[in-house]
């Protein structure tokens, strides 16, 4: 098959699973980085770089305004040692392993930080505390394995119906015509 023509049509990541990953995460993403009128600046890839260095993945807004083209933009990020996992519109979605942190790709071998519990139980040769189990963010479900199970002797409600032991509120009475 031969090669595409189109400049538009190269990949700027090979495609991998990494690749995959990295897009589906930053669907959901807000633009934290945008270029304006005056281009790619210095000013612009330091945020980008901070913000690379604090959330690793980064989406990036070209404003209409902006001298470069979105895919030139990329080829200078490219330059700049981040990778470009999606060029989409003119949204860019640039991305910069974390050096100690890793969140999308393992970490590399022996980087691997434990918890101080578990080294000092490790050289006594007994099992590690578990962490602490933290309650669920205001106005946010616990998990399914946390949440309480009906008491001895109910069956869980079913799907839309109020649970066993609660009455249904008294209806008012119908009056005569």
């Amino acid at each position: 098959m031969p090669a595409p023509t189109n400049p538009k049509k190269r990949a700027l990541m090979p495609s991998s699973p990494l690749r995959r990953a990295l897009r589906a995460a930053g669907h959901h993403l807000s633009p934290v980085v945008q270029v304006g009128k005056e281009g790619l600046t210095e000013a612009v890839l330091r945020q980008l770089d901070e913000a690379l260095l604090a959330h690793e993945l980064v989406k990036m807004k070209v404003g209409t305004e902006s001298p470069e083209d979105r895919l030139e933009i990329a080829d200078r990020l490219l330059a700049e040692d981040v990778q470009v996992a999606q060029v989409l519109g003119r949204t860019v979605l640039a991305y910069r392993r974390h050096p100690e942190r890793p969140r999308y790709e393992p970490a590399p071998a022996g980087a691997r930080a434990e918890r101080p519990e578990a080294k000092r139980a490790a050289a006594k040769g007994r099992r590690a505390p578990a962490k602490e189990k933290r309650a669920p963010a205001r106005g946010q479900r616990a998990p399914a394995r946390e949440r309480r199970a009906p008491a001895r002797g109910q069956r869980a409600p079913a799907k839309g119906q109020r649970p066993a032991g609660r009455r249904p509120a008294p209806r008012a009475k119908r009056t005569k015509r």
